[in-house]
């Protein structure tokens, strides 16, 4: 199944996809939300920027606990960790959206439905 949506992904789609994820490690909700807003012609590209969103949104969430929890100094391993889980979760984000596959980060909040 996930073989055959592979193959009906363009190339055009893979790369737009790959370039949410990877620019989602440097600036943050911005190239979901610009992905969101301008491809909504594109399925695929529509469901990773929705996905990219949600992880967006739920990681600034936690970097927001995590900075006010530095008062009392565990605040810095909180953030550490949402930064480490961040760059994992966009590379494999990545890896998939190059194979043309759906990636669903977990633990994420869903609220761009």
């Amino acid at each position: 199944m996930e073989n055959a949506q592979a193959e009906t992904v363009n190339q055009e789609s893979k790369n737009m996809a790959l370039l949410i994820w990877i620019g989602t490690i440097f600036f943050g909700f911005i190239p979901g939300l610009v992905f969101y807003l301008i491809k909504k012609d594109d399925p695929y590209v529509m469901g990773q920027a929705k996905e990219a969103l949600n992880w967006s949104i739920t990681a600034a969430i936690g970097l927001v606990i995590g900075g006010i929890l530095t008062v009392i100094l565990i605040g810095f391993l909180v953030v550490l960790a949402i930064w480490i889980g961040n760059l994992v979760f966009c590379i494999m984000g990545a890896v998939a959206c190059s194979n043309g596959k759906d990636f669903k980060v977990p633990y994420t909040l869903r609220l761009i439905k």
